[in-house]
């Protein structure tokens, strides 16, 4: 057995290299361990970008549906209902998706998952932009969100299975940052394409059809992405071709002639859905996806009309230009601080702090009736709260399932906990516009603060994996006999 070969050069810092690398410390054993101990370097920033992309088409695609849907609107007459399911079926798609894909991404691999939601991405959204009528859109939007639900377990799984354990949160969450981008894109190209004077028939197929370049862009990007090492080597039991090919992929930066083959994993899924202990994972995965993505998909696909509630005689610009200021202020520094401080506060500390000051933005807003009146306030509650949205649960609903599960079932339970919150979400676009007609903004809010309420009571069923070896996370939870979990020194 042959130790592994670092190179400090092509790291970030020599800070990142951890116990394995330093002079006589004890070498890694296997793939898993020459990951967990390799240096934060280039070959994470690939993956990071490659998994990112897929996320901004996810979210660019989902979020620019309530500028279509407050056109299509007007321009197609339609009600109530119908708009909702403009908006709601690509995220019904996506519950389907994320449960299908996430399964067979754990008994196909992750690589050809990968490409294969991406290519549906392409054509639910060209479908989607040639729509003739409400359901055509409907049917096309539905098809993109399979495709975009099957890439929530894989971008995240894979992002995590390449990760060290030391900076494992920040490296999964820069993925799902990507959704930011998204967050931006989708307003702001709704303002330019209205404000130049195109018209509103032809803006929204623009709007929709823009999510097939960066999807085309995935598929070559992703085809050049070598399957996940861990489950190479776990699951397939192909310990040479995974450090063949992660030695490829990185450059050098992990090098190892040989290492000892690692442990089989057998689970299967009967075994999977009987075991307490992932079924407590999923309880607590699933389960506080699906609360939060009640309240954050509701209320950010219902955005339009809830400006409509505090600012009646804004125009459509306006609401566009005010969505687009909340993402910019509070969302985008949101992200940046999940980023930067998510391994030091702990993934399921942060998921808890973001719940608790969600419930408190909600239930202010809804307590005071000057709050929902006046533009001013109403943004500055409803940003703060968007603000701990993305520094907390928006990122560690993403995050915590990918780590959490063992290795041959990893993208089954993300993608279960995915689909679940989908669920959630499309509950949330039905849901919310009838409670604001029937109980009123301030009542809607309500129900969104205590949705985050029993989110975080749920987020305490989940152990805290932050710095802990993928490998003794899963093991801690299943095996009395397992070993203490592996961390590096504060």
């Amino acid at each position: 057995m042959s130790d592994i070969t670092a190179m400090p050069g092509r790291s970030d810092s020599s800070s990142d290299l951890t116990t394995s690398q330093r002079p006589g410390a004890p070498v890694a054993t296997d793939v898993n361990a020459l990951l967990d101990d390799a240096p934060t370097s280039h070959f994470h920033h690939r993956a990071v970008w490659i998994s990112g992309m897929g996320f901004f088409t996810d979210a660019y695609d989902l979020f620019v549906i309530s500028t279509v849907a407050t056109l299509l609107g007007t321009l197609w007459h339609l009600s109530t209902a119908q708009t909702s399911w403009v908006t709601g079926s690509a995220i019904l798609g996506a519950f389907v998706g994320a449960f299908t894909f996430g399964r067979i991404a754990d008994v196909l691999g992750r690589k050809t998952v990968y490409t294969v939601v991406a290519a549906i991405m392409i054509v639910g959204a060209l479908a989607s932009a040639f729509a003739p009528d409400f359901l055509f859109l409907v049917i096309a939007r539905f098809v993109l969100g399979l495709g975009i639900g099957g890439d929530y377990p894989v971008s995240a799984v894979l992002m995590s299975e390449y990760s060290n354990r030391r900076h494992r949160g920040r490296l999964v969450s820069m993925v799902f940052s990507m959704q930011a981008v998204g967050l931006i894109v989708g307003p702001l190209v709704g303002l330019v394409l209205l404000s130049s004077g195109i018209s509103g028939a032809l803006s929204w197929r623009i709007l929709l059809g823009l999510g097939a370049i960066p999807a085309a862009a995935v598929i070559y990007l992703r085809a050049k992405m070598p399957e996940s090492p861990r489950f190479q080597a776990s699951v397939r039991t192909q310990n040479p071709q995974s450090l063949q090919e992660l030695r490829d992929f990185t450059g050098g930066v992990i090098g190892a002639v040989d290492v000892a083959p690692s442990a089989k994993r057998r689970m299967s899924l009967s075994e999977f859905l009987r075991n307490r202990q992932m079924l407590t994972m999923m309880f607590g995965t699933a389960g506080s996806w699906f609360l939060f993505d009640y309240a954050y998909y509701g209320n950010t696909l219902s955005l339009p009309s809830i400006l409509k509630d505090v600012s009646p005689n804004a125009t459509i610009e306006v609401k566009l230009l005010l969505s687009l200021t909340m993402f910019v202020v509070f969302a985008l520094p949101g992200y940046a601080l999940a980023v930067w401080k998510m391994d030091k506060i702990g993934h399921r500390r942060l998921q808890v702090i973001g719940f608790f000051v969600m419930a408190v933005c909600f239930l202010a807003l809804a307590a005071v009736p000057a709050f929902t009146t006046l533009v001013v306030p109403f943004i500055g509650i409803f940003g703060v709260s968007y603000l701990f949205t993305e520094f907390g649960p928006n990122t560690t609903t993403f995050v915590l399932p990918s780590e959490v599960f063992p290795v041959e079932m990893r993208s089954t339970g993300h993608g279960i906990a995915a689909g679940m919150g989908k669920l959630g979400a499309f509950a949330g676009v039905f849901i919310v516009p009838q409670l604001q007609k029937s109980i009123g903004l301030r009542g809607m809010l309500v129900v969104a603060g205590l949705s985050a309420l029993v989110g975080l009571a749920i987020t305490f069923v989940l152990p805290e994996p932050a710095q802990v070896s993928l490998e003794d996370v899963v093991d801690h939870r299943t095996s009395k006999d397992a070993p203490s979990p592996r961390r590096d020194a504060a």
